[in-house]
């Protein structure tokens, strides 16, 4: 995996995947920056949401769930010096679909927070108190 960071103006950085995803990241304006995209913190929170919603939805799937939708709520806590890493991340899924097993869905989170997302693993190895808890609403 490769990505490439340049710098374009003040705090602002154009990020670019390896597979030529593009993404503006920039700083609060106290900071110097303008506020014209994420902070780069926020893109890492973002990146572990996706990666255990990409877990949850393929386990989901491969165990025949009619799932409609999945959000993904994530809040986190900083250090007050620095280097302000993360100490605690909540995880908050809503599923919805229809004639959900509760035990599919419980069964999916676990597995993506203990065995799968690499983001939420490398992250809770480096200390941060990451816990998941979820929602199921019918759509039937």
């Amino acid at each position: 995996m490769q990505a490439v960071v340049k710098w374009t103006d003040g705090r602002q950085f154009l990020a670019e995947s390896g597979t030529g995803h593009s993404v503006v990241m920039d700083g609060a304006p106290d900071h110097g920056g303008r506020n014209t995209g994420p902070r780069p913190m926020e893109m890492l929170l973002m990146g572990l949401g996706g990666c255990t919603a990409f877990d949850v939805m393929e386990i989901l799937q491969k165990s025949r769930q009619n799932v409609i939708d999945c959000r993904v709520e994530l809040s986190a806590e900083r250090a007050d010096s620095v280097p302000s890493v993360f100490e605690r991340i909540h995880v908050h899924f809503i599923v919805t679909g229809r004639d959900l097993k509760e035990a599919h869905v419980k069964r999916a989170v676990e597995l993506s927070a203990e065995k799968y997302c690499s983001a939420s693993l490398m992250l809770s190895r480096g200390g941060v108190d990451i816990s998941h808890d979820y929602t199921i609403e019918d759509a039937s």
